[in-house]
This record gives structure tokens, sequence and C-alpha cells, in this order.
């Protein structure tokens, strides 16, 4: 009944205020989730290496590859996915991730590490859940653009506040990471309710970017082969973003350290200005009424996101900028980027050729893809194959996918625009043969 009555209150107010808390909300329940999932990279764990291999990172490879787990799961789950019971859905798989840390905290290492990959399980499809809340709406870009740049933000402020517990609090590495969690379970109970409560999308919301359907077995099929060529040209780009970011998210410590640059507020200071640059250029689309306009400016966007962060890398490396310059812009390129896929890319697709469905289904499949790619690198370079610090690391990787993610998503810019193209000319001659047959000619 309370629940009942909380949305019939956000229904009566002005469309600007209940789009305004809708976007807060989704923004604080997956900032709030973060905590539960990337609080332990904010510790170094050197003390320990296992068959010659860092603990640290063991625990990430094991918690992202349960990640990648539920990121292939969820390819089904979230396409699939009802409006039915999702915020029990968020609290209950969240504290499955909880419980998993209190295993981190108790169980002696290295033993604990298999605690890290449980942790990564539920924690996969969360980001479909919440954006589930989100798609759909005239007001998506906006939306999903202020939820997006959680990524940004929340890398940033959890490693910050994670940093604190254990300089300030003195809190033990392996008891931060639940602690980071204690400190966000009432903002993600308190953003779950305000997102249950949220008004479905309206007829206007329909009319102008088609209803949102779950997609069995049949249409996620349908959907692949009508627009392939495309969808393998995103997923690619997806890839080798995912990769970076990640790298970057789960050893941003060492890549700082690397370049000289020490101080728990570093993160958060730089993530800060990043996530509030990105959520500008994001949301400024929602003043883009046209469909296929907006996914081509989304598009651009994406490229002159590769760019800066390949010529900030080619310029760091040659001594022409300095480190917190080069990662603060690098940084920037690489969430134009990846953010855009996390949000309004999907979205402006379905909408730009009227395809009934739903983000979930397309965005979960190069998200899998993405993390079986950063489980890969992270195999392949602890197994010896690759040796390199972290921060040189990064720097050869960020120039590999500024200039191949460069030229794959302009190869898929041209294509969807051919393919909407043909669309139109085939609508077009089919009601030019319908009038010709209803004059009778």
């Amino acid at each position: 009944m309370r629940r009942a009555a909380l949305s019939q209150y956000l229904s009566r107010m002005p469309f600007s205020y209940m789009t305004v808390i809708t976007a807060l909300a989704a923004f604080g329940c997956y900032t709030s989730m973060y905590a539960f999932r990337k609080a332990f990279t904010a510790g170094t764990f050197d003390e320990l290496s296992v068959w010659g291999i860092d603990y640290k990172v063991w625990l990430v490879i094991a918690q992202v590859f349960g990640y990648m787990l539920s990121k292939f799961y969820g390819i089904k789950f979230i396409a699939e996915l009802g409006h039915q019971k999702r915020g029990y859905k968020i609290l209950s798989l969240v504290g499955i991730a909880w419980i998993a840390l209190m295993g981190f905290a108790v169980i002696p290492a290295p033993f604990n590490i298999v605690c890290l990959f449980i942790n990564g399980l539920p924690l996969g499809v969360i980001w479909g859940l919440v954006f589930s809340y989100l798609e759909g709406r005239r007001t998506t870009e906006f939306l999903g653009a202020v939820m997006s740049v959680s990524l940004v933000f929340a890398s940033g402020f959890v490693k910050t506040v994670a940093r604190t517990l254990m300089e300030r609090v003195h809190v033990s590495e392996h008891w931060m990471p639940f602690c980071t969690g204690l400190l966000f379970v009432i903002p993600l109970v308190c953003c779950t309710v305000l997102l249950e409560a949220v008004p479905p999308p309206d007829a206007r919301d329909k009319a102008l970017r088609t209803a949102r359907e779950p997609m069995g077995a049949h249409e996620r099929q349908a959907f692949l082969k009508r627009y392939l060529p495309g969808l393998l040209l995103t997923i690619v780009a997806y890839l080798l973003f995912t990769i970076i970011r990640d790298v970057r998210d789960n050893f941003e410590v060492e890549i700082w350290a690397d370049i000289g640059v020490t101080g728990a507020a570093i993160y958060a200071q730089t993530d800060s200005a990043i996530a509030f640059m990105v959520l500008v250029m994001m949301a400024l689309l929602i003043f883009v009424k046209d469909n296929l306009e907006a996914f081509t400016l989304i598009h651009l966007m994406i490229i002159l996101g590769c760019v800066l962060a390949g010529v900030s890398t080619w310029l760091f490396q040659q001594g022409q900028l300095g480190g917190i310059a080069w990662m603060s812009i690098a940084g920037l390129g690489l969430y134009m980027v990846y953010i855009p896929y996390n949000a309004i890319f999907f979205e402006r697709l379905l909408a730009s050729f009227q395809h009934r469905g739903n983000i979930g289904f397309v965005m979960y499949l190069a998200d899998a893809i993405g993390y079986l790619g950063s489980v890969a690198v992270l195999v392949v370079r602890e197994w010896g194959f690759v040796h390199l610090s972290w921060g040189t690391f990064f720097q050869q990787a960020v120039l590999i996918a500024a200039i191949l993610g460069g030229i794959c998503v302009s190869l898929s810019l041209l294509y969807f625009r051919l393919k909407r193209a043909h669309q139109l000319n085939k609508q077009r001659q089919a009601s030019i043969d319908g009038t010709m047959t209803y004059s009778g000619i």
C-alpha cells in the first residue's frame, strides 16, 4: 500500500521533477551496488602470491569470471525480464554478494579467493534490472546518462571511501570490502524503493521510442539476423574498451602509482570530473528528437572518445603531457566510448529502426563478450605472456583499442545509416505500391 501511495505521489509531480528523482534513484542504486563489487580493488594485497601470480590478480580474475558468467546468464534473463519483483531481485542479489564479502573477511587467504567469485555471480545482472526502469522513455538519454556516470563516479568514490576506512579508521584490507558495503546498505534500499514506485512509460513514451517488451528465443534470433554486421562491429569495439575500462577500474591504484601519483583523494577527484563531462554530453542528446540523427551523434561521440584516448596516450609517451592530465583525458575518452554503449546506444538503435523489444538482450550479449575478453587478457598477462607493469600495459592497450575501436565504430555508423536508408526506401516503395493497388492502376 505504501508503494502504491508513493507511486501516486510521484505521478502527480511535475514531469521534470519526477524525471530527476528517477535519475537520482537509478544513480544511487547502481553507485551503492558498486560498493559491494569494487571496494576490494582499493587494496593492494601485496603480501601474498599464489602459484607465482599476485593474490590481488587472483581476486580480480575470480570476481570478473563470476561477473562474466552472470552476464552470459543475463542475455536470457534480462531479455525475458518482466516487471514483477525487480526491487526484490536487486536487494536479494546484492545481499548474496555482501555475504560473500563477509566470507572473504573470515576465511583465510588464499582460500577466500572463491568468495570473490561468488561475489561476482549475482552482481552481473544488476545493471539490466536497474536500467529496465529507465528504458523506453522520452527522457531515457537523461536518465541513462545520470545512471551511467555512476560507472565513472562510483569507481573513484568507492575507492576513496575504502582507502579512507583503511587509512583513517584502520580497517584491515580483508574486512574493508564488507565494511564499505555496510555504509551503502541504507542508500541501496532507499533508492530501490524509489525505483519500484516510478510510474511506467506512458503513451507518449511508447509513441516516441516504441514499446519495450520481453524477447523470447525467436525474437532474439531474428534481431541478430537482421542487424548482424553492425552488431558485430559494435561488439568488437565494446570488447576492446571493456577490457581497457576493466583494467583501469581494477588496477587504477597501481596505474597511478606507476606514474608517481598517490593519495586517496585522486581517484574521486579525476573520476568525478570525467563523470560530469560525460553526463553533460549524453544528457544533451535528449534535445535531439530524430532518433537516427541522435544515433549518428552517439557514434560520433564514441569516435571522438577513441581519438582523445589514443592521442593523449601518445602525447604522454612522448613526454608532452603530464601524468594527471593524461589519466584525466584518456579516462574521459575511454568513458565517452564505454558509457554510451551502456545507456543510450542500443536505446536509439531500437528507436531508429522502430524495433519492438528491449535493450537488455543486446546489451548483455555485448557485455558478456566484453567480460570474456577481460578475463582472457588477465589470464594471458599473468601466465607470463606479457611482461609489463600495469601502467605500461594500460598505455599500450589504450593505443590498440583507440585505433581498432575507431575503425569499427566508423564502419558501424556507415552500416546502420545505409541500413536505415534501405529500410525507408522499402517503406516508401510499399506505400507507392499500396496506393497504386488501391487506385486500381
